[in-house]
C-alpha cells in the first residue's frame, strides 16, 4: 500500500512532467483549472494533500484520468512474455490479443487471427466511434451495414463502430491476420 508521503511524491512528479510535456507554466495550469497558482505549487512541492475536486479539475485541464496524476514511476522498458500478453477465443476460430498490453485511454487495439473459414460478429458500439481494420496477412471479408468489403494484406478499412458489422476469412485453407482500432466515442462523462 502507497503511503501518504509516496503519493504526494508521485503527483508532484507527474504533475510537473504533463505541465512540462504541455508547455504550461504554473500560471497558464492554474487558470485552465480555474484554481491558484499557489495550489498548483503547493502539488508540485510533494507536500500536498489535494481534496477529489482539485485532483480532477488538474486532471481535467492536462487531459488525464486522476489515478494517471497519481501514478508511481513505471520502469522506461518492460518486456512481456507471450503468456502474459494472453489471447482469447472469440467468434469461429478466432483469437484476439491486445496490441498493446497497457490500456490505452479511449482506444482498443487488438491483434485478430483468423484461422480458415473463421468468423465473427463485431459489436456495435456508441455513435460516434470509429473503426480501423488493417489485414496484415491472407484476406479478410468485413461486412459493414450489409456491405462486403473484401481486404487483402496490407488494405485498412475504416468505419464508423456503431454499425452492425462482421469479420470473415473465406480461404478454407489459409490463416489471416489483422489489426483492429477501435477509437470510441466520448461519452461526455
Amino acid at each position: 500500500m502507497e503511503t501518504g508521503g509516496r503519493v504526494g511524491n508521485h503527483l508532484a512528479r507527474n504533475l510537473i512532467a504533463l505541465r512540462h510535456v504541455r508547455g504550461l507554466t504554473q500560471d497558464a495550469l492554474a487558470s485552465s483549472c480555474a484554481l491558484p497558482r499557489s495550489t498548483i505549487a503547493n502539488l508540485e512541492s510533494g507536500d500536498a494533500n489535494p481534496s477529489l475536486t482539485v485532483l480532477i479539475k488538474v486532471a481535467r485541464a492536462l487531459e488525464v484520468p486522476i489515478d494517471e496524476l497519481l501514478a508511481a514511476p513505471r520502469g522506461k522498458v518492460r518486456k512481456w512474455s507471450t503468456a502474459e500478453v494472453g489471447a482469447h477465443a472469440r467468434g469461429r476460430g478466432i483469437s484476439e490479443r491486445p496490441l498493446v498490453p497497457e490500456p490505452v485511454r479511449d482506444e482498443m487495439l487488438i491483434v485478430m487471427d483468423f484461422a480458415p473459414g473463421a468468423a465473427l460478429g463485431g459489436t456495435p458500439h456508441l455513435p460516434g466511434t470509429r473503426e480501423y481494420f488493417t489485414c496484415l496477412d491472407g484476406r479478410v471479408t468485413i461486412v459493414v451495414a450489409g456491405e462486403r468489403y473484401d481486404l487483402a494484406t496490407g488494405e485498412v478499412l475504416a468505419f464508423p463502430g456503431s454499425v452492425p458489422h462482421s469479420y470473415q476469412n473465406a480461404d478454407v485453407k489459409r490463416a489471416a491476420r489483422g489489426v483492429s482500432i477501435v477509437l470510441f466515442a466520448k461519452t461526455g462523462v
